[in-house]
Parts: structure tokens; sequence; C-alpha cells
């Protein structure tokens, strides 16, 4: 992200602690994997920066068990805001140290590189094809500047989204729809704190599949509606305009093709893409109060010997 000057004063408070503290730096140039080569050896990762550097993180160290903090530095921070993480240092501080380690489902893409040859990359919270990209690669020169706000800019810039037909095999299962876009969800609060799909568990090893089958911009309002409305206990029928599915194992091809976004990065490919749940692959350390820490299969970091980070 932007970065954080209360990054310095989270590794201070750790250090009062008797907390060993390594810090690397990311670039353009250095993959994570080569930043976590050696993760096994630490207590704890601190991962600080927006969403897509998060998940580059969990994808990294997918199935290690080693717990990851997420340090929210980004433009919109979306995987913080489900978790409930606190914002300020000495508050994260306490929760690297004394947080709840706990599994979640990672969700891998596989897709074609702008270069022709395949990729792969991981996902926290969603990804998706077509007008939710469109706005991600319109926000991108803009996020610097505006932050969170780069989105809605982006979004009243790009008024006429396209219209495709998508081919989905959902676990197998062939699916045929048209809309605007497609998007996966792992965890399901997006900007405002709104449900994109009701009811989903990111630790259920299961995706929640959304297809906007709108033609206008417009047509969206029913769906932003019933995501409002969710927030209050209330679950209306989105079918007007969201059609609904779960999966595992997800294929995905539209036409035409369209452009793609993972955790809010834009990526350069276009679908086809196939997506997969990882079940419990990432460990990530939550608040003693979270909802998700009742569920927690390990206890780390209460009591004994400060971590390393």
């Amino acid at each position: 992200g932007g970065g954080d000057a209360g990054l310095y004063d989270f590794v201070r408070f750790l250090g009062l602690e008797g907390v060993e503290v390594v810090l690397r730096f990311a670039t353009a140039e250095r993959r994570a994997e080569e930043l976590l080569r050696d993760a096994q050896g630490f207590d704890r990762i601190v991962a600080a920066g927006g969403d897509g550097t998060v998940s580059a993180v969990c994808y990294a160290t997918r199935s290690t068990g080693v717990p990851v903090l997420v340090y929210p530095t980004g433009t919109a921070n979306l995987l913080a805001l489900n978790l409930r993480m606190p914002t300020d240092p000495p508050a994260l501080s306490q929760v690297l140290l004394r947080g709840e380690a706990v599994g979640f489902d990672l969700c891998e893409l596989e897709m074609t590189g702008s270069n022709g040859a395949p990729s792969r990359s991981g996902f926290t919270i969603m990804a998706g094809a077509g007008y939710d990209a469109t706005i991600m690669h319109g926000a991108e020169a803009l996020k610097s500047t505006f932050g969170a706000a780069a989105y809605l800019l982006s979004a009243v810039t790009n008024l006429t989204p396209t219209s495709a037909r998508f081919s989905l095999v959902l676990d197998g299962e062939p699916v045929e729809e048209e809309g605007i876009a497609v998007l996966l969800a792992n965890f399901a609060r997006i900007q405002f704190d709104l449900p994109i799909t009701p009811g989903s568990d990111p630790r259920d090893g299961i995706l929640e599949i959304a297809v906007l089958k709108t033609k206008t911009v417009v047509g969206l309002l029913p769906a932003i509606t019933a995501a409002v409305l969710d927030r209050v206990g209330d679950h209306p029928d989105r079918s007007p305009s969201v059609a609904l599915y779960s999966a595992a194992t997800v294929e995905v091809r539209s036409d035409p093709p369209l452009r793609m976004q993972c955790d809010g990065d834009a990526l350069a490919s276009l679908t086809p893409f196939t997506a997969r749940v990882l079940p419990r692959a990432a460990t990530l350390l939550v608040p003693a109060a979270s909802e998700y820490a009742a569920a927690a299969t390990t206890r780390e970091g209460v009591g004994g010997e400060s971590p390393a980070a």
C-alpha cells in the first residue's frame, strides 16, 4: 500500500515484549516466495500492505501452519474488515502476541498470462471477471492519490459495462448465464461492510459464485439494496439481478473474453480461468473476541515465550 509510519511503532511495541523482528521490504522485483523462503523458521508472519500483498503472503506460506497477522496498510483492506481487525499499532501488536490462530480457506486461481504462459496465484477474499475487474483496472492509477475513493471514481467513469455470455463449470456441472460480471467469493464483505453473498463461510471449503445478470449499472441497485438489508438480518431475493451458486472448483469462460481481478488487484490475464478451494490452507491471527476465535484449532502466543516475527 502507501506505507504506514505506525508500523515502526508496532515493531517497537513488540520489541518491548522481547520479540525479535526481521523486516523485509517487498518490491516489484521480489516475489513473495523469495521473501518467505525461510518462513517456517519463524513463529509469526506479519503481512503489512493491502489485500493483494496479504493474499500473496498466504499463498506463499499455504499449509505451513505459520500464523499470519494482517497489518492493514493498503487501499481497501477488505480482509482486515472481514476479520474485524483493529487498525492501531498497539492493538495489532496484542493480536500478534495473544490472538487466536485460525485456519481459513485459501483459493487458487489458474489462468493464462499476458505472455501466453500458464500462471497461478492465490486469493483470500474474492476474484472476478467483467465489470468489477474493469473498475479495478481503472482505479490502479488513482489509488495513490484518492485511496479507497479511487474505486468509486473508476465506477463513475465506467457506466457502460460489457455484457457477456458466461459458461461456468461448477464442481463438474455446466451452467450458462448472461451478465456483466462473475464474482467468486471466499470472504463476503466488501466496501462499506456490505455482504456481496449471504451466508458465506470462509472455512467451509466452498466458494460462493455470483453472476451479475444486469446489463446496466442502474440494474445493480436491487443487489446493493439487498446487501444493505442483509446487514440488519433481512435477506431479500437477489435473483432478478444476481444469480448465486456455490462450488469448490469453478471454471469460467466468457464470450467475449473479459478482464480479471484478484483481491482488488487488476490482472493482465483475460478469461478463461479456473479456481479451486484449498481448505483451511491459510492460518490467520484474529482478535480473541473475533467470531472466528471460538473455532480456533490452535492457541499460540498465550503464556510461554514471546514469538519471533
